[in-house]
């Protein structure tokens, strides 16, 4: 599988060739293209049936980490308002894992976590976002944690992940 890296405003972007799926970089691009903060294509957008997995460790102490499904292709990137189908974050002074997106430049209103934090500071994890027609459901260690219903309804225009803060990627799928 083909993968390009390059340098865009200090975030590195990320494009799959031939992946059907999200990018999957060569093994000797990987501690280049797996740096954080990371933005990478979901070729052909997002759609039901369709998985993000994202594998990583936490950092030893962290604040927080962010994950990000967003509509960048069609968006003006000059102001970066570009739409946000799910960002899913982890804060870890008062262990929330909250949800919440931006349409047409407006919040959503958050949605809080459940009683169960999952994250460990320099443990590692796996999160699955699942896509279905109606929402994504949201694992952590094979532990369905929530539902997210779509607020984005054009799922083929989610083309985006995009991963921040306190963490190290390991894997990417």
């Amino acid at each position: 599988m083909a993968v390009q890296a390059a340098e865009h405003d200090g975030i590195h972007l990320n494009d799959s060739l031939e992946n059907p799926g999200l990018i999957s970089p060569d093994k000797e691009d990987l501690s280049r293209v797996l740096i954080v903060p990371f933005s990478g294509r979901i070729r052909g957008g997002m759609r039901p049936g369709k998985r993000i997995i994202v594998m990583g460790i936490v950092d030893l102490e962290p604040d927080r980490f962010d994950i990000s499904l967003t509509c960048e292709r069609g968006s003006n990137k000059e102001d970066l308002q570009y739409d946000v189908a799910l960002k899913l974050t982890a804060r870890f002074n008062d262990r929330q894992f909250l949800r919440i997106a931006r349409v047409s430049g407006k919040w959503t209103e958050e949605e809080a976590s459940t009683a169960y934090f999952p994250f460990i500071p320099d443990q590692p994890f796996r999160i699955e976002i699942h896509c279905e027609h109606q929402r994504f459901r949201i694992f952590v260690d094979g532990h369905q944690l929530f539902d997210f219903y779509h607020k984005v309804k054009s799922l083929s225009s989610i083309d985006t992940v995009r991963i921040q803060g306190d963490l190290q990627i390991t894997k990417l799928g």
